[in-house]
């Protein structure tokens, strides 16, 4: 008996210095790269074009529709809820002089008699509000939830690059490195000249971003939110580079989870597609 538990402490010795040469090789592999005279603002910069490069250049850059189908499910305080619901959703990025649109439908059983499902809930989001149309009508989305999404939007990768990128007193650092999902990264920092700022974690092989976040100030208890995004499972979609799960959280509480089945990006949409007045009408 002695002899056994004394093998197994060997054994558990054994697995603990490989798990610790492990991650010691890891958090190796993690030092940031250092090229001879580059400054720290010169070196976020560089990071941010590579993953600009990897994203699909020009293709990332110049998207202008997207289409994706795909299931989100819901979490409270970190444990699902129990809520998977199946999802279309329709986008038109912003340009120079239009914002940002987008739909949402939902799709829910018909029923016992008539087989499949219906988009039996249709969610509208324009440059500053949100609709939520049903058989019963049309309502304004909640405050709250209207807030949330539009915050979440202007802090996008999209917005950060092609808009955040191009404003006066922006300044990008180089925010060292570190490991996301046993994966070394870089951190870039963007912050604007309102002091509002992004962090993006970049993965050092592949140059693809990992995670996203920011912070802001919560008005009722006068302390700061901070708003994780990760993306995962990377695939690529006419010329575009595109995370087919992306997982989201709040204060470190995993939040809303999706997962994407179908993308196209440039397909010619309808002109009245995000008018929630016409589909109304419908």
């Amino acid at each position: 008996m002695k002899v056994f538990v004394v093998a197994l402490a060997l054994i558990g010795f054994t697995a603990g210095a490989v798990c610790a040469q492990q991650t010691a090789q890891e958090m190796k592999n993690a030092a940031p790269e250092h090229r001879k005279g580059e400054t720290q603002e010169q070196k976020g910069k560089r990071l941010l074009d590579e993953m600009i490069v990897a994203l699909g250049g020009d293709a990332w850059l110049n998207k202008k529709t997207m289409y994706r189908e795909g299931q989100t499910a819901a979490f409270f305080r970190g444990e699902p809820t129990g809520s998977v619901v199946q999802f279309v959703e329709y986008k038109k990025f912003a340009t120079p002089t239009s914002p940002e649109l987008a739909r949402d439908e939902f799709l829910s059983w018909r029923g016992v008699i008539t087989p499949g499902k219906k988009k039996d809930v249709v969610h509208l989001w324009t440059a500053d509000n949100g609709y939520e149309v049903t058989y019963k009508g049309q309502t304004a989305l909640p405050e709250k939830q209207v807030a949330d999404y539009i915050r979440r939007r202007a802090h996008s990768l999209e917005e950060v690059v092609t808009k955040w990128m191009k404003e006066p007193g922006v300044v990008v650092i180089a925010d060292g490195a570190g490991m996301r999902d046993r994966r070394p990264v870089d951190k870039v920092t963007i912050m604007a000249a309102n002091n509002d700022s992004v962090t993006i974690e970049i993965d050092q092989n592949t140059h693809l971003p990992l995670q996203r976040s920011f912070q802001w100030r919560n008005d009722q208890f006068k302390d700061y939110d901070i708003d994780e995004e990760v993306y995962g499972d990377w695939r690529l979609f006419d010329g575009v580079q595109t995370p087919m799960n992306m997982t989201n959280y709040r204060n470190g509480d995993m939040s809303a989870q999706n997962f994407y089945t179908k993308v196209r990006f440039n397909e010619p949409q309808a002109g009245d597609l995000y008018d929630h007045t016409k589909l109304l009408k419908k």
